[in-house]
């Protein structure tokens, strides 16, 4: 497939125009020639030296990243960002990235993933607003959880080695949760005005403790990279479906 069509066709299937506007990241393919060819597609959460390595080593002929080499525009080529790239183009690697549009995403997102994983399939909604996009989801379900129930769950992503911190200020049982992955505290206001019982994100700030503790809420903090990786995982599946080779790369932070 021709690397301007899947670009294409990624941006459609993610709506990536739609968050051109909320997102410092450069979404879309940041780095790559128009008339080059993919047969052969390396997926991971970060765009950074060990993933760009592990991709050429694969045959990658594009990686596909959730967290990019371009924020807020690019005004010089230096330092790692030049190391970055020349690997790229010197493996003739294309990138392409999908920051908030593959955390919001309503089924092949970070959050619908993390929902899923938890088996939170009950009145499933958007969540998470930033203008007049979203970036997480709120979901039920049928059957409480205790805190520990979704503590030892969230333990078992790839953490790496890293146990989940959880705020347990709320009810010992919990039926519906609010999701935003990666950072994402800042929602704790709109998931109490949801009226849930936890908040599950990926790591926290120092308010956020006190925040919780007044309100009564349970706040899931279960690893920036751990929460994400879902998006990629599901574009890989997504890629495989259109005939392409797929790979996904793992390489968690413990953060």
């Amino acid at each position: 497939m021709q690397l301007p069509t899947l670009a294409e066709r990624l941006d459609d299937r993610l709506d990536t125009a739609a968050y051109a506007e909320v997102d410092a990241s450069a979404n879309g393919l940041q780095i790559g020639p128009d008339g080059a060819s993919v047969d052969h597609v390396a997926f991971a959460v970060d765009a950074a030296a060990a993933t760009i390595d592990a991709a050429a080593d694969a045959g990658a002929d594009l990686l596909v990243t959730h967290h990019g080499l371009v924020w807020g525009g690019l005004e010089r080529v230096t330092g790692r960002e030049y190391e970055n790239v020349a690997a790229l183009v010197e493996n003739d690697l294309a990138l392409y990235v999908s920051h908030l549009p593959l955390d919001g995403h309503e089924t092949l997102g970070n959050a619908a993933g993390v929902a899923d994983y938890l088996d939170l399939h009950e009145e499933r909604e958007p969540f998470g607003s930033l203008g007049p996009v979203t970036i997480g989801q709120r979901a039920s379900t049928s059957e409480p959880r205790t805190v520990e129930e979704l503590r030892d769950r969230l333990s078992r992503l790839d953490t790496g080695g890293r146990d989940p911190r959880v705020l347990d200020f709320g009810p010992e049982t919990i039926r519906d949760v609010a999701i935003v992955t990666g950072s994402g505290v800042d929602w704790l206001g709109e998931a109490l005005d949801a009226g849930v019982d936890a908040l599950v994100t990926g790591e926290g700030k120092q308010q956020v403790y006190h925040e919780a503790l007044e309100a009564g809420v349970n706040v899931f903090l279960a690893g920036h990279y751990a929460t994400e990786t879902f998006g990629v995982e599901r574009l890989a599946d997504l890629v495989a479906e259109w005939g392409l080779e797929t790979t996904v790369l793992s390489h968690p932070t413990g953060l």
